[in-house]
């Protein structure tokens, strides 16, 4: 297990973290300010500063991403399935222009939230079948764009309306569907906060291995949680036992950027120094 305490060489900062306090060249500034070496931004930020000035803005700052958020939200009607393929085309241009690692996913959970104006479904088993479906149909595109494509699991409060894949097994199931020689093309993306509660983590961790472990994020699970998305507690002040996981991800052989992804009205309403400099130091003491 990597010793952190010294420095924060492998800390990379997933820019929903301070998406209130700056736009994306800002956050980037303020991150290489503090020798932070990553980040992993959001298509929404890069999309408002414009593409060619993101990739130049980490570029000049000689940052690296630990990932892409998002492409995804895969389930539809018919009628809006073939935006939703080439959005998601777009998302894998996105992420390899920007140099990213993987795009990172976040399935969707029933059509008509994930693609509103979609049909309403309460089938959450054709769901399932439509994520598989799509990804079936976009993989051979990254991999033609060398660009891994990283399913999230998320936590089960947002099967309906956000992913309904919410365990590390369904991750996998998918993966071993897909990629069965186990390639590297497609693998998952592991966050504290949507695995923690899951009594089957473990075994499952260690079937995921080195090749599919295509990112790990943190952030704590504050009691009680005020809001469903927007309330993650800032690592060392919840209940889950973080170090534990990166035992976990780095006994497979993990020795990537550790990604704090942090969306939170509490700390958005900071000052980006300072949850930067919290970051760091938690990153140093409880992760």
């Amino acid at each position: 297990m990597r010793d952190l305490s010294k420095d924060h060489h492998w800390l990379s900062i997933n820019t929903a973290t301070v998406r209130q306090q700056a736009d994306f060249v800002g956050i980037v500034e303020a991150c290489a300010q503090r020798g932070i070496r990553a980040v992993s931004p959001w298509r929404d930020q890069v999309a408002h500063v414009g593409l060619e000035r993101a990739v130049k803005a980490v570029r000049d700052a000689g940052l690296r991403l630990s990932g892409y958020c998002r492409g995804g939200m895969f389930t539809s009607d018919a009628t809006h399935r073939q935006a939703m393929l080439d959005d998601n085309r777009r998302a894998i241009d996105e992420a390899a222009a920007l140099g990213s690692p993987c795009l990172v996913l976040v399935v969707g959970g029933l059509p008509q939230y994930s693609r509103p104006g979609s049909a309403p479904s309460k089938d959450i088993r054709a769901a399932h079948a439509q994520v598989a479906d799509a990804l079936a149909e976009l993989l051979p595109y990254a991999q033609s764009a060398g660009m891994p494509l990283a399913v999230e699991p998320l936590h089960p409060m947002y099967a309906a309306d956000r992913a309904c894949v919410n365990t590390l097994r369904q991750a996998l199931d998918i993966c071993d569907l897909l990629d069965p020689a186990q390639s590297g093309a497609i693998g998952v993306a592991i966050d504290t906060y949507h695995v923690w509660w899951d009594a089957d983590v473990w075994p499952q961790i260690a079937r995921v291995g080195k090749d599919r472990l295509l990112a790990f994020h943190v952030c704590d699970w504050l009691v009680p949680t005020r809001d469903m998305l927007l309330d993650r507690g800032m690592m060392g002040d919840g209940v889950i036992d973080i170090p534990s996981y990166r035992r976990e991800v780095e006994a497979q052989g993990f020795d990537g950027f550790i990604e704090v992804e942090l969306l939170s009205n509490d700390w958005w309403s900071r000052p980006i120094g300072d949850v930067l400099d919290t970051v760091i130091a938690r990153y140093k003491t409880v992760v």
